[in-house]
């Protein structure tokens, strides 16, 4: 395998990939998808967390939530008000400040302060709504805090259906590009006589098979994290969310290299990969129906990348979190790569005794894989 003639092939595919149809295809639909389904489930520019406040005095509380930086806050006429919208999940959270609340915070008293929670809304707004509610009390009260929080969750509990068809966005960003692309590419190689003729040059199919997977892993990359840029879901550690992707696009391109190199035309490869895509895509029905059992999805290679990017962008874990789904998704990276290398050889094989993939008839063309 030479790392230059590949490059070679790689730089041919990077500048007619974007003419062809199928790359097109993977890399405009996962965003065409994200726009859809954020418009009707959620709103693809509103990812401030919001706060609704009711007041049933005149708390100095309300004036200073206006300047809350990164809240959305609305200020309703009741509590009932409030816990309706939080209930129905038209607001992250809502608080009710009863009457002589800042007086009897001065005084050094503990009166009740009720913060409800929407059982739809995501943990990191959770976490940063209670400790702008605390900062909010803290500064009628002074340093210490003087109140009796009561925090309570309303509505059903569970994400927005947008943000539970999360993971099957990225999957699919990720799928297609990554190990579609080159897996049609290589059948399209085969179908044109190009890859036979690699065998008269210096380039052989390994070469070929390094170049096109890295497309693929590229793609992947691409498709994936503008995905998740689209639904602002990198949290608190952006470097597992690219790592994550990185290792979902590597697992997609060296399954689709293993399809592309046995398929003997487009239509086995379609019809192969539809089989294999049960597999590929079944890890995603776990995220968007969560009271399933998981354990299946362990089983599957693609949760051990969509885990951590969901653990990450929605949930609000960290990198330490995440770390071991991530080492066994890098695993299993390093267990595909010997099916790999042993379909390569066998397509070589076939290729050189002059036998094309389940009896392909092409005829071999003026080779321009070499660059």
């Amino acid at each position: 395998m030479n790392l230059a003639r590949s490059w070679s092939i790689l730089r041919k595919d990077l500048r007619i990939g974007p003419r062809s149809p199928v790359v097109l295809w993977a890399l405009i639909v996962p965003v065409v998808l994200t726009v859809l389904i954020r418009g009707v489930f959620g709103d693809l520019f509103a990812d401030q967390p919001s706060l609704g406040i009711a007041d049933e005095g005149s708390s100095t509380i309300v004036a200073a939530a206006d300047h809350l930086d990164g809240v959305d806050v609305r200020v309703l006429p009741t509590a009932e008000d409030v816990e309706v919208e939080v209930a129905d999940g038209r607001l992250d959270a809502g608080l009710v400040l009863p009457a002589g609340f800042d007086d009897a915070v001065r005084a050094g008293e503990r009166p009740p302060l009720g913060l409800w929670l929407s059982g739809e809304s995501l943990p990191v707004d959770r976490s940063v709504l209670t400790v702008a509610v605390l900062d909010l009390v803290r500064q009628v009260a002074g340093d210490e805090v003087r109140a009796s929080v009561e925090i309570v969750e309303v509505g059903e509990a569970g994400l927005p259906i947008d943000l539970r068809l999360l993971p099957l966005l990225v999957l699919y960003a990720v799928a297609i590009p990554g190990g579609m692309v080159p897996a049609s590419s290589l059948v399209e190689e085969k179908e044109h006589g190009t890859l036979q003729a690699v065998l008269t040059s210096p380039a052989s199919v390994g070469d070929v098979l390094l170049a096109k997977g890295t497309f693929g892993v590229l793609l992947g990359m691409i498709a994936g994290l503008v995905t998740l840029t689209l639904n602002d879901a990198f949290g608190v550690a952006p470097l597992a969310v690219v790592l994550a992707v990185a290792l979902g696009a590597v697992m997609m391109a060296e399954l689709g290299l293993m399809l592309g190199a046995w398929s003997r035309d487009t239509n086995t490869l379609f019809a192969a990969w539809k089989a294999v895509g049960i597999v590929i895509f079944l890890p995603a029905v776990f995220f968007l129906w969560p009271d399933l059992p998981t354990w299946p999805a362990y089983l599957m290679p693609a949760y051990y990348f969509l885990q951590p990017a969901y653990a990450v962008g929605v949930e609000g874990a960290g990198l330490a979190d995440v770390a071991v789904e991530l080492a066994i998704g890098f695993g299993i990276c390093l267990l595909l790569l010997p099916p790999v290398i042993a379909v390569g050889r066998w397509l070589q094989v076939r290729l050189a005794a002059g036998r094309l993939p389940a009896g392909e008839d092409a005829q071999p063309e003026p080779s321009t894989t070499t660059g």
